[in-house]
Order: structure tokens, then sequence, then C-alpha cells
């Protein structure tokens, strides 16, 4: 008989785990402080039973910010390699949690290796998989079948899924009454949909939702609550299609903490600049303060290309606002099935919002790197200036790529460097820039 089946019952019932020490380590809080917020949903900390090469991580309250990378295989893109190199720049950049949204060919046997691979947690949509790994045609599946889809993804050591299960008939009507200029931009979302319009029934995650978590209790995964109605433009943002949805979730929230199942919610999407922050107390209010994961969102529907900026802008208002945890968004969003550098520059945009909003927020040690930058930019120690960078290479590459006469500066201003002057002049030197002459 196990003494705890998931890391939120062990917290209830005061038990240390081995996760627990290392996430309070990680985030230098105190044990007993951690385990509080654990028992009463504020922080997840998703670690499946199966997942023996996971470093922990968790999400929630008065934590360091987290990013999540997507990747995965699709029916346009089948270079299993190349996704895998993908995995290695997530794990080199240190990320957090990597989602496998593979929707095409041998998605297991792809699953399998991250999961061995990966100290990162886990994440899958089993709704993406279920046509491919079931191979029937949407109409064909049965609820049970969506489930044992879940079932299967939990047994191999995903970490956390995520469910739509807030998609009900209810949420349903209330987008249909308020109409939208996007409609259902969610994946997950419109599949489910679909299904529900052609058969009759209600979402399946929803009517046999003490089902799913008793499979994810089982295998200690944590569910997050899927946004099926996330806003996919500026003019659907704050809706009543999602709020009505974000209801239900609340309800699916308090439903799972009651089995032990620990809880991410997620959340919009495109949204402008000025709603973002009312958006995060808002689901930090009807969601009991669960942790809340975010898309972006994209504060301008027109940046194709750049929305690894877009998604920046929003992802540090909203980290700094409530939001625990970032989904990057690449450069390629809107395009295309993004390459090795799109990752790249979404994992680097995504780093640098999270980072940003730790700071606003005072999470405990979240300036000591900048503090250490700004000392080795007063001494011009470009060395240490690269190691503390978080894309290093790219900072060296950069300055080399235009190497300056004098090392102790850079080309932009060379001799006329404001931090070599007045470093000069206090030290009691002479300032000298056409003593050549």
């Amino acid at each position: 008989m196990r003494e705890y089946y998931t890391q939120m019952e062990a917290a209830k019932k005061g038990i240390v785990t081995p996760q627990m020490k290392a996430v309070a380590e990680k985030e230098q809080m105190d044990l007993r402080e951690l385990m509080g917020k654990m028992a009463s949903g504020e922080v997840a900390v998703p670690s499946n039973i199966h997942h023996t090469s996971l470093s922990p991580e968790g999400v929630g309250a008065g934590l360091r910010t987290k990013i999540n990378v997507n990747l995965g295989i699709s029916g346009d893109s089948k270079d299993y390699e190349r996704e895998m190199k993908k995995v290695d720049m997530a794990l080199d950049f240190g990320v957090e949690s990597i989602m496998d949204l593979s929707n095409y060919g041998k998605t297991h046997d792809f699953r399998e290796k991250l999961i061995e691979k990966s100290t990162a947690m886990i994440g899958t949509v089993p709704m993406y998989d279920a046509i491919g790994y079931l191979d029937k045609d949407l109409l064909e599946i049965s609820a049970q079948d969506f489930l044992s889809v879940v079932e299967a993804h939990a047994r191999e050591g995903v970490d956390f899924v995520t469910i739509h299960a807030g998609l009900n008939r209810r949420a349903v009507e209330s987008f249909r009454r308020e109409g939208r200029k996007m409609n259902i931009v969610s994946r997950g979302g419109s599949l489910l949909f679909a299904w529900m319009e052609m058969t009759g029934n209600e979402n399946p995650f929803f009517e046999y939702y003490d089902q799913v978590l008793e499979i994810l209790r089982e295998h200690d995964v944590t569910i997050s609550l899927g946004d099926a109605l996330r806003p996919g433009c500026l003019e659907d943002g704050s809706d009543a299609g999602q709020i009505a949805e974000l209801i239900e979730i609340g309800d699916l929230t308090r439903r799972a903490w009651a089995k032990d199942v620990q809880v991410l919610v997620e959340g919009p999407g495109h949204m402008a600049m000025d709603e973002i922050a009312a958006n995060m107390k808002i689901q930090k209010r009807l969601c009991h303060n669960a942790p809340f994961y975010v898309l972006g969102p994209l504060v301008t529907d027109i940046a194709p290309g750049y929305d690894h900026i877009t998604s920046a802008i929003g992802g540090a208002i909203a980290a700094a606002s409530g939001a625990d945890f970032l989904c990057y968004v690449t450069p390629a969003e809107h395009l295309r099935l993004p390459d090795v550098n799109d990752v790249r520059e979404g994992i680097v945009a995504s780093r640098i919002a999270a980072h940003a909003a730790d700071i606003a927020k005072g999470i405990k040690g979240a300036r000591t790197a900048d503090d250490k930058m700004a000392a080795a930019r007063h001494k011009m120690d470009w060395e240490e200036m690269f190691a503390l960078a978080i894309d290093k290479e790219k900072a060296r590459e950069y300055f080399e790529s235009t190497p300056p006469a004098d090392r102790h500066t850079c080309s932009m201003c060379g001799k006329m460097c404001a931090v070599r002057t007045t470093n000069m002049i206090l030290e009691g030197k002479k300032v000298e820039f056409c003593s050549e002459r």
C-alpha cells in the first residue's frame, strides 16, 4: 500500500518527498512553507512516478516564473531528429517544461525517448494524439476511447496533461450566444467541439471527469485545465465565452484538489495590454489561486514573424500580474512549424519575460544575476558578462563580430565609453582621446 499517491496528498499528510526537497532548495523557500502552498493547491510540483530522469520544479505562488517549450511531430513535418535537437536546445537553456504536441506517426516512440532523456517536466495534449493513437476518425471515437489515451500518456511518464474539460454544454452555449470573430482557435478545443456537435454528446472529459482524475491520481499526473475558448485575436479577449469556460474550470479545479490531483489552469491567448492584469486577477479569483499557465498573451495581431516579441511583452505583464508559467511563442507562430532557430528565439524571449516579471514580483534571488552583470560592466569584464547573459553564445558572437580597437570597450563607443571615462576620472587618471596626434 502506497503511503501517498500524489505530491499534493503527501503535502496534506505532512510527508516530505524528495521532489519537495529539490524544489524548496531551488526556490530558496522554507520547506514547510512550500508544503503549505502545495496542500492548498497554490503550488503544483508535476512529477509522474514513471518519469525517473525528472529534475522537479514547482509552479505557482511565490516561485520563479517557469517557461514551457512546445515541440513535436506533425503530418507536414516528420523529422524526429530535428525535434530531438529542439529538445537538446531547450534543456541546454534550462527550460523547466517541454510539451510534446505530436499528432502524427509514431508518437509513442518519440515520447518514450523524450521522457527517458528529459530532466524537464513533460506535458502532452492527449486529444491531439487520439486520432493517430486509436487509428480512428473523430466520429468513430467513443468517450472511453478518449480516456484510454489519457491513461496511455500517464503510464508513459507524462508529468502533466492538458485536458479541455471546461468546454461543456454551458460554456458552448455562452460561446454560441456571444459570437466571436475567431471562434475556437484551440486545436484540442476545436476537435472536442466538433465531436460534441457531431455526436450530440457532452464533453467526455467533463462527463467522466471523476474517471479522468482517478487515472491521473494513480500515476501522479497534474491536470492542466485547457482553455478551449481562449481568445485568438484581440477582439475576442475577455469575452463571455472565455469567462464562462473559466467559471467551469474553477469548479473543476476544486474537484481535482478534492481527489489530491494537482492543477494548472491555462489562459489566454490574444489580449490587449490593458486587459492582461485584470484577467490574471479574475483567473486567480475564479480558480482559487491555482497556478496559472498562459500562452502569451499576444498583445497585437499584426506581427507575424515577430510573435515571440508580442508574446514576451504580454507574458512579462501577465507574470508580473500573477501568472506563474509562460508557454513560449516562436517567430514562426501563425506561419509554420518552428525550426531549431525559431525555438531558440522563442526560448530566449520567454526567458527574458519570465525573469523581468520575477524581478518585479520580488522573487527571492531574482535580481542576483542582474546585480552581478552591473558589477561586471562596471569593471568592463567581458568574460563575466558573457557568462551571466541569458544567451551567452549570441552575446559573445555580437561582441566579436566587430572587434573594438580597445578590448576594454565595445565598438559602439570605443574609447568614448562612458563607463571607461568615468572610471578613469574617479581613479585620478587623465582622459585623452587624441594622444596619438
